[in-house]
């Protein structure tokens, strides 16, 4: 009797399991004075539904008194339909969303708030094929921290997948993001830095434009437009003439636009004296066949001068003028931004998401072997970091449009929607909404962890990272178990491209280095007796750099761009695909080489022309020593993070996102001279590199041996010049240390390029450095 006692005592104290309610035959219910956005949301829940599971919802005006119903509409009118007061929605945008009276209902703070909610009951449906259910204890109030939560979606040649997007594939995707509380899309109108025309373009680029306008009108998303001042000179009237029709033509056609953003540069160079007159006379322009649209003005490019002119018109608050930009190539830091403008105006972040190096926030500490492969717009997920530089940047906006250049970063878009909603929600949640509402419930945690491990596969040293692996063998395991149309869905592929693409990289590095490592020591052996013979061994050795390994990780890699293509038009090499080069066309740089066979062979060749043995031995033994700085001295391979150990590391990406105040890697995609070339370090705007050396000897006399990237480029060592402005890029440079500067066993040098230049601010990139004893 107390044994029984006791399991109902403990029964009654354990939660009840939440029950699973079967909506199967659910009938989707809106008021009949519904809005036309309104009904929009409810037909995007029963075709979202019917696509994953072939169930057709079907549609009424008024709920049942039994069986399963979904109400949807604002709070009254679902207060009305279930003839009982739900909660309210917490603010604009917001939903409350629950069950009520055995009845699923969206409640929404305005027509977005419908939509928004919606989509948050989508992302919490369980849908399989013939099934769809929710737990009885669901519910959420909820509404958006940023008022403005965008993403930019250019149909043009250089984003290597949209150019080829038809206007349902625009309609889904626009509606994917909105799923996930985006609210808002930025177009690119037809005169870009751009080709006029791409060969995958299902239609012209301003029909496709005015179809998007209406796309997101249809949805009651925000449509804003990035337009380049690209004209040579805005002082000649004709020129602001000719600007004035030709932007105006474009207005005049869209059936909706909200704002204009005008970067003043990349592209443009318009100096900002000349360029503000110019965009008041576009703000009326706008206004003629947009009343309401607001006219956005990026600082990008400017050069100090400029920056100082543009920061005393806004303190004089121009009235045509509805807010500031920050992206790319702003020379000051967003918290500086901030703290510069009038508090009243407004500050929109344009954050870089689409790129991984020469970029606004690009990889941290990038290893080499992924910056030649991957290049510049690979497949990024890169959720942590985005993260990171969300909540280090987000507080001195209102919100963001993202820049974007194609479907490569669209983990990135629904990490930044995500957080943009909800930023004290931990990223993996939002990772496992991903997993869930696009691939399938069943693979929600394990997708959302494999993205998790993709980025991770870019963190240390390539050759060793021991979770490319792993990461793999994760994406294999879900490839195994998936249904048929999980290996057709773009997502999943993209991931597995990854996934595959890494782990081929990663085990032909291990390969070409052992071979390199094998051929060095070749060299080694053999040239004190015979030059010739051993680099004509060395130099076969390396010819076995070329021999295939993982061909089946490399056969699949070219199976899943094949299959990225026919899904969704990405565009993974020049040929067959026609892509653009440089635009994420990773297959062609699948192959590149990992090692440094292409210089010491030239080296071996020059060398090998060198009249005397003793000559060919001295030149071949500073090859095979390359990096030896020789007794008492000490070697820095700039732009690897392993052998950078003097490298002043400054602020760090979580509180300096962009490197403003952080040295950061930039790389030779040419791959010119040895592989420490092939990387640097690189400083921006005014910050200096800076290298601290410690326990030398005080009575010894240094020399620095120093390679630059690039230049004009300034050196100086505990304040004394050690040489001027020189643009010298790829050559050994040799430079005196004065005695003074390491007297008390210690030294600092440092570099800088010219100050007040406007552009990307780079041009401060050292390669390699040596502090050498004289």
């Amino acid at each position: 009797m107390k044994t029984t006692t006791l399991l109902v005592a403990v029964c009654l104290a354990l939660p009840l399991a939440a029950v699973e309610v079967d909506l199967a035959k659910a009938v989707v219910v809106t008021a009949r004075g519904a809005s036309k956005r309104e009904m929009k949301a409810a037909s995007v829940l029963v075709e979202e539904v019917e696509r994953r599971t072939g169930i057709r919802w079907k549609t009424a005006q008024s709920a049942p008194d039994a069986g399963a119903a979904v109400v949807i509409g604002s709070k009254a009118e679902v207060d009305g339909l279930l003839k009982a007061a739900v909660p309210a929605a917490p603010g604009a945008e917001g939903y409350s969303t629950g069950l009520k009276s055995g009845k699923v209902f969206v409640a929404g703070a305005d027509e977005r708030g419908v939509l928004f909610g919606v989509g948050h009951l989508l992302r919490n449906l369980e849908m399989k094929k013939g099934r769809v259910t929710l737990r009885d204890d669901y519910q959420a109030a909820s509404a958006p921290e940023s008022k403005l939560r965008g993403h930019q979606l250019g149909y043009r040649p250089k984003t290597n997948s949209y150019d080829g997007w038809d206007v349902a594939q625009w309609g889904q995707y626009i509606r994917d993001l909105a799923i996930f509380g985006t609210n808002a899309i930025e177009l690119i109108p037809p005169r870009s830095d751009d080709d006029k025309d791409s060969p995958h373009f299902p239609r012209p680029q301003m029909e496709m434009m005015i179809e998007m306008s209406r796309i997101a009108d249809d949805y009651g998303l925000d449509v804003w437009i990035w337009y380049p001042a690209m004209d040579d000179d805005y002082s000649d009237p004709k020129t602001v003439e000719f600007a004035l029709a030709e932007w105006g033509a474009v207005f005049a056609k869209l059936p909706r636009v909200d704002a204009v953003l005008v970067p003043a540069g990349d592209p443009g160079h318009t100096p900002a004296p000349i360029l503000m007159p110019f965009l008041e006379k576009q703000a009326a322009n706008l206004k003629k066949y947009h009343p309401k649209a607001q006219l956005w003005l990026a600082p990008q490019g400017f050069d100090s001068k400029s920056v100082e002119f543009f920061f005393a018109e806004m303190a004089k608050r121009p009235a045509w003028l509805s807010g500031i930009t920050y992206g790319p190539q702003v020379r000051v830091s967003l918290p500086e931004l901030r703290k510069r403008l009038p508090k009243e105006i407004p500050i929109r972040h344009y954050p870089d998401i689409t790129h991984s190096r020469q970029a606004q926030y690009p990889v941290p500490d990038w290893d080499v072997a992924w910056a030649l492969t991957s290049s510049r717009e690979p497949i990024n997920p890169r959720p942590v970091d985005e993260a990171k530089i969300f909540h280090a940047q987000q507080k001195h906006t209102i919100g963001f449009i993202s820049y974007s250049e194609g479907c490569n970063d669209d983990v990135n878009k629904i990490v930044w929607s995500g957080l943009g909603w909800d930023s004290k929600r931990p990223v993996v949640e939002w990772l496992r909404e991903f997993g869930r509402y696009f691939i399938g419930a069943e693979m929600a945690d394990d997708f959302g962890q494999g993205l998790l491990g993709l980025e991770r596969n870019w963190r240390g040293a390539a050759q060793t990272n021991q979770d490319v692996e792993i990461t793999l063998a994760q994406f294999q395991a879900m490839e195994r178990r998936a249904t048929p149309q999980q290996l057709l869905n773009w997502r999943f592929q993209q991931a597995l491209y990854r996934a595959y693409y890494d782990a081929y990289v990663q085990r032909r590095l291990k390969h070409e280095m052992a071979v390199e490592d094998r051929a060095m020591d070749t060299l080694r052996r053999g040239m004190a007796t015979d030059t010739v013979g051993a680099m004509s061994a060395a130099g076969r050795v390396l010819d076995e750099s070329g021999t295939r390994v993982a061909e089946d990780l490399r056969v699949r890699v070219y199976q899943l761009a094949e299959a990225l293509y026919q899904s969704i038009r990405m565009q993974l090499a020049v040929k067959p695909y026609i892509a653009q080069p440089g635009r994420g066309n990773t297959l062609d740089t699948l192959d590149v080489p990992l090692n440094q066979r292409g210089w010491l062979k030239e080296e071996f060749a020059r060398i090998g022309k060198l009249d005397t043995e003793r000559e060919r031995r001295t030149a071949l033994a500073r090859i095979a020593n390359w990096s030896d700085p020789g007794p008492g001295g000490f070697y820095d391979d700039l732009g690897n993070a392993a052998r950078q150990p003097h490298l002043a590391p400054g602020a760090g990406m979580e509180t300096d996102p962009q490197f403003f105040a952080t040295p950061v890697n930039f790389f030779n995609p040419n791959q010119k001279g040895p592989r420490s070339w092939w990387d640097q370090a690189m400083a921006l705007y005014e910050y200096p590199l800076e290298l601290n050396y410690e326990g030398l000897d005080a009575r010894a006399r240094y020399k620095v041996r120093v390679v630059y990237a690039a230049g004009p480029v300034r050196m100086e060592a505990e304040g004394v010049e050690i040489h001027g402005y020189v643009e010298k890029p790829w050559e050994v440079l040799e430079f005196d240390v004065p005695e003074s500067a390491t007297a008390d066993g210690k030294l600092t040098v440092k570099w800088n390029r010219p100050p007040g230049v406007g552009g990307p601010g780079r041009g401060c990139q050292l390669a390699e450095i040596w502090l050498m004893k004289k």
